[in-house]
């Protein structure tokens, strides 16, 4: 038989497979280990770095309980999802992997005040207090550093002035640096115990787990505590640097790790840096259109970046993003995240803050996540480019920033938003932006839309990074948004919905309470006496959402099932209501993954609906499939 190239290809990747599958092993690590050692439960290696040096496509790095103060750069990644190399906790063991190092020779100086001098070779290539925060699009109000400085794992706030850290200790502990010549000083107020016990410690590393390099696919983060590093700002137009940061990469899973105390990101799905990082300081847009140009002559595509999933992780302490990605976060799922206290301390300001910030987020899938107490813009923030994207299932809440729980700018649709519980009172959600649909939601904040700002940005091809075309804002303005089947609650007010530019579609939409109706909901169902009494609790198994609705809501208006052909094109771009792979949208079950009624769905969330009021479980549950 005459042997074809393109068969000796496909025998020599299966050989390839088969030898990669035989070679295939698992390393351990421990605080007890050597990394002259073998690497095996017996003897293990001590540090994750060394292991991750030697680990191959298909091995499986397994850390032991303690904790580990260095910095992974992964040198290499696998070569597909069956092969990936994972780095992961020793199951039910307590694995630690912090950015920063013990001090412990301070000095009393005044009051509650003590002091450090530390040599700079402390901190190697790398001094956190000599890093000021900085880049395009940074707000900062005063000079603020990357470094920070912790006691008992909580991080106390840096000073302006070396007068404010020497003055009796308030209600929050402050610290200061100067970094000169040889040596760092860091002055710190301690409320009480001795700073020298060992539970103080300091920035050192600049992140916790990024390669250095881009092109590093396919790899496994799980079951870590990882934590204190000082991540730079990490605006859309240079490099990201998160905690953890996939770095221009392709196919990682981080999952079920907590991810906390980062000075600006926890994870990071984002960009490669180069020349043209932080050059853009007047923040205009056409200079970013210019970067994304850039992007795609080098790798922006789903072949070569993207697809990550980002699941089950506790995301907290951040005080920029919990999670950021700026291209490289696209074709992405993030589910089942718990994301919240994102930039509470409102140390620095600047148009990147919220619980999920991305740009570029095509075919991103956010999903099933729990996001509160995000301050400044928003939980969930979604800027350029996020067509067929997904924002589904999620609760959110306290989230006090101006645009609340969800902010879509210069997004011109296909966008999805359905099954979600928006109940921070500040904001629900402000748009800037064309062919959004929202479905199936409980609304109980205000709204808000800004029409178009005249900002040229681009569309893409269907499922594509592909440019579609340009779209200048000030031509059509905002509005061609769809709203089928929500429940409007409080200060759920959709008026301003009317006031779009671009026609808007609606039906089976019910505004309870003080809750009003957009004049072109010809077919709103008011029921301004009723009293929903919404109201959210946590309880020691998870939160709770006290909330009444009405069964006769269902009674006397026939609500359309929520499908692809029933939402239409968006005008702009062009593209179908439809799934990140193309299958056709049906939103056939609801908020707990209960099937819906498919001739007569419940508006709002929830399907099955009692009489009276109702205490139902909202976190955790088990996450929705997609697409719904």
């Amino acid at each position: 038989m005459r042997t074809t190239p393109f068969a000796c290809h496909l025998l020599l990747a299966a050989f390839a497979a088969l030898t990669l599958e035989a070679a295939a092993g698992e390393y351990h690590v421990s605080v007890a280990g050597d990394d002259g050692n073998a690497g095996t439960v017996a003897k293990p290696f001590r540090t994750i770095q060394h292991a991750g040096d030697v680990a191959q496509p298909g091995d499986v790095i397994t850390v032991h309980a303690g904790v580990y103060r260095e910095r992974i750069n992964p040198p290499r990644g696998g070569v597909s999802d069956a092969q990936r190399i994972t780095y992961q906790a020793a199951p039910g063991e307590s694995v630690v992997i912090t950015g920063s190092e013990i001090v412990t020779k301070w000095e009393p100086v005044t009051n509650a005040t003590w002091r450090a001098v530390i040599p700079n070779s402390f901190f190697g290539a790398f001094n956190p207090y000599a890093d000021l925060i900085h880049g395009d699009w940074y707000g900062g109000r005063r000079p603020n550093h990357t470094g920070a400085v912790y006691v008992h794992g909580d991080w106390l706030r840096e000073a302006v002035q070396l007068e404010d850290v020497l003055a009796p200790v308030g209600e929050t502990p402050l610290w200061f640096g100067v970094v000169s010549n040889g040596t760092t000083v860091i002055w710190a107020q301690f409320k009480e115990g001795h700073p020298n016990a060992g539970q103080v410690e300091i920035n050192v590393r600049r992140t916790v787990f990024t390669p250095e390099k881009t092109g590093i696919n396919y790899l496994t983060v799980r079951g870590f505590d990882l934590r204190n590093a000082a991540t730079p700002w990490a605006p859309p137009s240079a490099g990201q640097i998160g905690i953890v940061s996939a770095y221009w990469c392709k196919g990682w899973i981080i999952e079920s790790n907590e991810i906390s105390h980062a000075t600006c990101c926890g994870v990071a799905l984002g960009k490669y840096s180069d020349e043209f990082d932080n050059t853009n300081d007047k923040g205009a847009a056409d200079p970013y259109t210019a970067c994304v140009r850039r992007a795609l002559t080098n790798g922006w595509n789903k072949a070569t970046v993207g697809s990550h999933v980002v699941r089950h992780n506790h995301i907290h302490d951040c005080e920029q993003t919990g999670i950021v990605g700026s291209l490289g976060c696209s074709f992405s799922t993030v589910t089942g995240n718990d994301i919240h206290d994102i930039h509470v301390r409102h140390l620095f300001g600047g148009a990147e803050m919220a619980g999920v910030k991305f740009h570029g987020a095509i075919d991103v899938v956010i999903r099933g996540n729990h996001i509160y107490r995000c301050g400044d813009v928003a939980g969930v923030w979604l800027d350029w480019m996020a067509q067929n994207a997904q924002v589904t299932g999620n609760l959110m809440h306290d989230n006090t920033g101006s645009c609340g729980d969800i902010f879509l700018e210069m997004q011109h649709g296909p966008i999805l938003v359905a099954n979600n519980l928006l109940l921070s009172r500040r904001m629900a959600f402000v748009l800037n932006s064309q062919g959004i649909a929202f479905v199936h939601n409980l609304i109980a904040g205000p709204v808000r839309h800004v029409r178009g700002d005249g900002r040229q940005t681009p569309f893409q091809k269907v499922h594509a990074t592909d440019f579609g075309g340009i779209y200048r804002a000030s031509d059509g303005d905002s509005g061609d948004d769809r709203f089928y089947n929500n429940l409007c609650m409080a200060a759920g007010d959709l008026r301003p919905m009317g006031q779009l530019a671009l026609p808007c579609f609606t039906g089976g939409n019910v505004f309870a309470g003080s809750a009003r109706a957009p004049a072109s909901d010809a077919t709103a169902l008011l029921r301004p006496d009723f009293d929903a009494g919404v109201k959210l609790e946590p309880r020691a198994d998870g939160w709770y959402l006290e909330l009444a609705e009405d069964p006769a809501w269902r009674e006397g208006v026939t609500r359309p099932l929520v499908t692809t052909e029933l939402l239409g094109r968006a005008k702009v771009s062009g593209g179908a209501y439809e799934n990140p792979d193309g299958s056709p949208l049906r939103i056939d079950t609801d908020y707990l993954g209960q099937a819906r009624d498919e001739k007569n769905p419940f508006p709002g969330p929830f399907e099955k609906v009692g009489t009276g009021k109702r205490l139902v479980k909202v976190w955790p549950v088990d996450v929705s499939p997609a697409g719904n």
